[in-house]
């Protein structure tokens, strides 16, 4: 891990992962973001959707805190153009100094209509936010001869898994966001990036202490990442096999995708992805209820803010 690079960046070592409503049931006129910023989650990730344009839910949460990074954890590069997308990031990123980070993903080919050739997609969105599109034959290292990226590079990063993605991660982005990944993915993530490159993965928590209880509700979270080849892919490559990956996830997978347990457990699985190499971790409570899991990251941060 290159010291300092979460600073950099200003992303803090831990952040909040959601992708539903930040809106806990119980308390609706509770302004949630503000309240995970108090709690100290340095920055607040949450999906882009597959919607055109970039999601108004970003404003909201810049609009709604003060120092804490909003990044997206992913925009879809197939839902909308790298013009439409890049300006809407630019403007965000500008009323608020500094304080979006664009992350784009591929996505996966059971949910995009054309899923042909995701890499050479992903080379042409970055083309697009650079301002190269359409102008044959310059490559990345010509951008600063054709005016400024509607995204920097510093204020963007990809989702990767693969080793050809992370490759680009470290080549036109600030870094990578990978996701559904276990500690040793991590590890050689860091090893592919390099030591000055963003590395901030996310990693789904149970705080539960029954084993039972626990990979229940761990399954049910997994079951959709299960059914989709770029992570059941991945997994194979950290040596899980079919036997792994069928039925739910084994209980091997499960616990070394899915920490669970009591607080102190719970951070000090995360803490290994931060000894593996990761600048920050982007922590998903999946829980039964479903709305926000606001107690849940209250019970987490003191422990997470010492890491």
């Amino acid at each position: 891990m290159a010291d300092g690079t979460e600073q950099r960046y200003g992303l803090g070592r831990v952040g909040a992962w959601w992708s539903g409503s930040w809106t806990v049931a119980d308390q609706p006129d509770l302004d949630t973001a503000a309240a995970m910023e108090g709690l100290g989650y340095g920055t607040l990730w949450s999906s882009g959707g597959f919607d055109p344009g970039l999601s108004g839910h970003f404003a909201r949460l810049l609009g709604a805190t003060r120092t804490v990074t909003v990044a997206s954890g992913i925009v879809s590069i197939w839902a909308d153009t790298p013009e439409v997308i890049g300006a809407a990031a630019a403007e965000l990123d500008a009323r608020y100094q500094g304080r979006f980070l664009l992350g784009v993903g591929t996505s996966h080919g059971a949910i995009v209509a054309d899923y042909s050739r995701p890499y050479s997609k992903m080379v042409a969105f970055l083309d697009g936010l650079d301002g190269l599109d359409g102008l044959d034959g310059v490559g990345a290292a010509g951008a600063s001869d054709v005016g400024a990226p509607l995204v920097p590079p510093e204020r963007r990063v990809l989702a990767a898994l693969g080793t050809r993605m992370l490759e680009l991660a470290a080549e036109r982005a600030a870094g990578a966001h990978p996701y559904f990944v276990p500690v040793e993915h991590t590890a050689l993530a860091r090893d592919i990036l390099g030591p000055d490159r963003l590395l901030a993965p996310e990693v789904a928590v149970v705080l539960e202490t029954d084993p039972d209880k626990a990979r229940a509700l761990a399954r049910a979270y997994a079951s959709i990442y299960l059914g989709l080849p770029n992570y059941t892919e991945n997994l194979r490559g950290f040596g899980y096999g079919d036997a792994d990956i069928e039925g739910g996830g084994s209980d091997r997978l499960i616990d070394a995708v899915i920490p669970w347990g009591d607080a102190e457990t719970v951070g000090r699985r995360v803490g290994e992805h931060l000894a593996a190499g990761a600048d920050h971790v982007c922590v998903q409570v999946v829980a039964e209820r479903q709305d926000f899991p606001l107690d849940e990251y209250r019970t987490l941060a003191p422990v997470l803010a010492a890491l």
